[in-house]
């Protein structure tokens, strides 16, 4: 396995093992993160003190013009219940996303190391986040690294129903007016694929990066 120095390099992805690790080690510097990116490759990892640097194959992701939306959240949608913001709260939303609990998952991903460098490429401009209110509560909302065309997901959250769901159709609506081709959402869930999310080979997802 390879295994990352000071230099602010990464292997091929190609090279990634079967379960899709591309190299370990290395630092949390936000030049390495963002390269990281624009590489097809992401942190994901249980500490601080052992880094993992992923590029699975296949790749979950959605295209702006395949979101599903039900009619339920259609429904939702026109009540207004909720209010949508991008970028207000983006510190609150990674505090939350690592936070709120989800069924069968005991503990989370996003490490300190993770919250301090994705704050600090918000303040770059390069990561965003999606907010859902409710009676001016946060409860729901998304954030990713943004890449021009294609917007990596990082994790959502909800604590009231269907807020994810408003987020994410929020974020689409707000890429496909700017011509973005994708969202990456590195890995399948099912949450993900009711609403329109598909594997794709990892050579096809790099084609989109370059």
């Amino acid at each position: 396995m390879y295994r990352l120095t000071d230099a602010l390099l990464f292997p091929s992805p190609e090279q990634a093992s079967a379960e899709g690790i591309v190299a370990v080690g290395g630092d949390l510097q936000p030049e390495r993160v963002m390269l990281a990116y624009q590489k097809g490759i992401f942190p994901w990892f249980e500490s601080d003190d052992f880094l993992l640097w992923w590029s699975p194959d296949p790749r979950m992701v959605l295209f702006p013009d395949r979101l599903k939306i039900s009619k339920s959240m259609r429904t939702v949608l026109r009540k207004k219940q909720f209010e949508v913001t991008f970028n207000r709260a983006f510190d609150q939303v990674v505090e939350a996303c690592a936070k709120v609990k989800r069924f069968g998952q005991n503990g989370t991903w996003i490490t300190p190391g993770l919250m301090e460098v994705y704050s600090t490429l918000h303040t770059q401009g390069h990561a965003h986040s999606v907010e859902v209110w409710e009676e001016g509560s946060l409860v729901g909302g998304l954030y990713g690294i943004d890449l021009g065309t294609v917007f990596c997901g990082e994790s959502m959250f909800s604590k009231s129903s269907n807020a994810s769901k408003v987020a994410l159709i929020s974020l689409v609506k707000e890429l496909k007016k700017n011509k973005y081709e994708l969202i990456d959402c590195q890995v399948p869930t099912q949450h993900l694929a009711s609403m329109g999310a598909e594997p794709i080979s990892r050579t096809e997802f790099l084609t989109f990066l370059s």
